[in-house]
């Protein structure tokens, strides 16, 4: 149970890295902007804005992956406290997404699904 739900979290660690890079490298390019459905404008105008927001999707990928190794390494506490708080945040922000924009519920899922499972899982095998 505990190995699928690290497995589940490295998932939704790699998706966040993934998302870093659309918001924090290729913002403007002209796929990025399809994938969010912006103009170049509207992606010029909040170039800024999604730089620094990527840099949070990355920090929550950097946070989960950190407590995967902490907790593969038989330190499970704080590997589960890092990996629960991490993928907590993702699904939070998913939440955020589907609720602010219902259009966007498919990306909202693909964000928030992995880590939810990763919770549900982790839990379980911490409490089994």
């Amino acid at each position: 149970m505990t190995t699928t739900a690290l497995a589940l979290a490295g998932l939704a660690a790699l998706i966040h890295v993934y998302i870093f890079v659309l918001e924090s490298v290729s913002w403007t390019s002209p796929r990025t902007r399809a994938t969010f459905g912006t103009t170049e404008q509207e992606a010029l105008a909040t170039k800024e804005l999604a730089f620094n927001q990527g840099f949070y999707n990355l920090f929550l990928a950097i946070i989960t992956a950190i407590g995967i190794v902490l907790s593969a390494s038989g330190q499970t506490g704080v590997g589960a406290a890092l990996v629960l708080s991490a993928t907590g945040s993702m699904v939070l922000a998913g939440l955020v997404l589907i609720v602010s924009s219902p259009a966007k519920a498919r990306a909202a899922l693909v964000q928030a699904v992995p880590p939810a499972l990763s919770i549900v899982l982790l839990v379980i095998g911490l409490t089994a």
